[in-house]
């Protein structure tokens, strides 16, 4: 009988709302993809708003693909989609400081 070494490493699965945050840790096999892991995590059932084919996922922070491999002690995070623009943003608050300046100089 030949003896198949299948070492578990512990990883993390983390999701995040504006009013929740939820990091789920499981064991897995070594060689375990980042979308096998978030699949056996249970966190599709939990938030069936996730997406794997659009929603982008990362390791720490570092973006990365559905089939990267995983290391020990690894945090698979998953993003949800932006729902604002970060440059109309920026630009929408520029516009509002740049209109209280004047506001506060035309009453001095």
């Amino acid at each position: 009988m030949e003896h198949v070494n299948s070492e578990l490493i512990t990883v993390e699965v983390a999701y995040a709302l504006p009013d929740e945050q939820v990091i789920l840790s499981l064991e897995v096999p070594d060689k375990t993809s980042v979308e096998q892991a978030i699949k056996r995590s249970g966190i599709l059932e939990r938030y069936p708003q996730i997406n794997l084919e659009t929603d982008k996922v990362g390791i720490f922070g570092k973006i990365c693909k559905l089939n990267a491999t995983l290391s020990p002690k690894d945090r698979i995070e998953i993003y949800r989609p932006l729902i604002a623009d970060p440059k109309e943003s920026r630009r929408q608050k520029a516009e509002m400081e740049k209109k209280n300046k004047t506001a506060e100089a035309a009453s001095d």
